[in-house]
């Protein structure tokens, strides 16, 4: 399929067809000379600058459909915005049409069923909000502000993957727009091959404008936060937390961060999850509690909400950011120095290094029962550059490439949610491992022109000549 430039677009659409589509639509259609137009473009990470021709802020399945539809008759290229927190920007396009998501913000709680239907602008926070009136939850990743589509289709890793699996584990069905402006409906009865791929493939296969999410008893307090140490004893509590993390059951959950506090100062986080029964809590976090001389213990018993917005704050949108990940199987001594080597070297104090222990029930689902099939007990290792001067972004980049190259040697796999616009293929086979190839399949078989390509993309087969 060809895709059209904005300057091809004006001997090709004409304004009568735009006011058309305009009035088609429930919801909005901005241009770049409306008022709303910069606040809807702008995404997550404030290196992306992209510019869209238009921008369908869509109200209702029905508005997607004709904008699907509006793009292909046009050959428009096409990105996607839900909660806008990719990493690469892939929700906003460079000329083509956006399909702004964000005011489909819906969730609709069955306590009874323990289930909840989320439209796919919510993000996490909405989610969060209305399952915890009925002390429910299901995975749902670790910044709040983060939107529940794109977690969700590229797996969702969180703070309950442990006891719960992953957010795509945790999926009953969808409802989803293919390139042919079909609508429909996946589940493990209808579609099952495409309800096999929207768990974990991400937006390759359409557009979901709704789910349907399994619950689980969660809350309303449970026992979180971090306990702080100096950067003097970081060797000793990475060899600590690498043997300790593993002993843990599945309620038990165990990141590993260095970071800067907000005073400055540089400090290794163990940040902590408890999600079983409250008045055992106190015991198991005594081996740990016992560890070391840390400079704060700021764990307590919380709301779950704050423990899902602990990193929002640090993880706010429209900061600049650059960012390399990948899986880890084993934290050996050989990596602890490479990564405290590197970490002295931060150009950044809002820069991270993050270790997001994947274990339990997410890691014991076999390989291909989803299209994510990377199931081990392993870290998703992660090196955030974040600053905010523009005009710095060199040095920041150089340090963040330096350090990945050290670190990339010990790495297996990643997760397809923490690509880079850098990645490209290469990146995104290694996300999906033995899965790659029905992926494709799948590719093909639902979008055979790679309409959807503003995303990680799995590309289809050429057709036989």
């Amino acid at each position: 399929m060809d895709l059209k430039t904005a300057s091809e677009l004006s001997t090709l659409l004409d304004e009568g067809a735009i006011q058309l589509f305009k009035a088609s639509l429930q919801g909005r259609l901005l241009r770049p000379d409306d008022a709303a137009y910069d606040e809807a473009r702008h995404v997550w990470n404030g290196t992306v600058d992209r510019h869209p021709a238009m921008i369908a802020r869509c109200v209702s399945t029905d508005d997607v459909i004709k904008a699907v539809s509006f793009a292909r008759r046009y050959g428009l290229l096409l990105s996607v915005k839900a909660g806008g927190h990719n990493v690469a920007g892939n929700g906003v396009c460079e000329d083509g049409l956006m399909i702004d998501l964000s005011l489909m913000n819906q969730v609709t709680v069955d306590p009874d069923k323990r289930t909840a239907v989320a439209e796919a602008g919510a993000l996490w926070s909405d989610m969060d909000r209305e399952t915890q009136r009925y002390a429910l939850a299901t995975t749902g990743g670790t910044v709040s502000h983060t939107g529940i589509a794109g977690l969700t289709l590229g797996g969702g890793l969180g703070w309950l993957m442990g006891r719960y699996g992953l957010s795509c584990d945790n999926l009953l069905s969808v409802q989803i727009v293919t390139a042919d402006a079909r609508l429909l409906t996946a589940s493990q009865t209808e579609n099952q091959d495409l309800f096999w791929a929207v768990r974990g493939g991400g937006g390759n296969f359409g557009i979901v404008t709704s789910f349907v999410f399994q619950l689980h008893p969660v809350g309303p307090d449970i026992l979180g936060g971090m306990i702080l140490y100096p950067m003097e004893q970081a060797k000793e509590v990475l060899q600590f937390y690498r043997e300790f993390a593993r002993r843990q059951p599945d309620e038990f959950m165990l990141f590993a961060g260095l970071l800067t506090t907000p005073d400055g100062l540089p400090v290794i986080a163990l940040l902590i999850g408890w999600f079983g029964p409250l008045d055992q809590g106190d015991a198991q976090l005594s081996e740990l509690r016992a560890f070391g001389t840390p400079l704060a213990d700021l764990v307590q018993v919380m709301p779950y909400t704050q423990l899902q917005g602990m990193f929002d704050a640090g993880m706010a949108h429209g900061i600049h950011r650059y960012w390399k990940s990948g899986y880890i199987r084993q934290i050996n001594d050989e990596l602890i120095g490479i990564v405290l080597e590197n970490a002295a070297r931060r150009t950044s104090p809002d820069s991270v290094i993050l270790f997001l222990h994947m274990k339990g029930t997410a890691s014991r689902v076999a390989a291909e029962e989803t299209a994510y099939g990377l199931r081990n007990d392993q870290w998703d290792f992660d090196i955030i550059a974040q600053w905010t001067d523009p005009s710095e972004a060199a040095r920041h980049i150089v340090w963040v490439r330096n350090f990945w190259n050290a670190v990339e040697p010990f790495t297996q796999g990643v997760y397809v949610n923490h690509l880079d616009e850098e990645s490209g293929n290469t990146g995104v086979r290694a996300a999906y491992g033995q899965n790659y190839g029905r992926l494709v399949d799948m590719k093909t078989k639902y979008d055979p022109d790679n309409f959807f390509r503003m995303n990680n993309n799995i590309v289809p087969r050429l057709p036989a000549s």
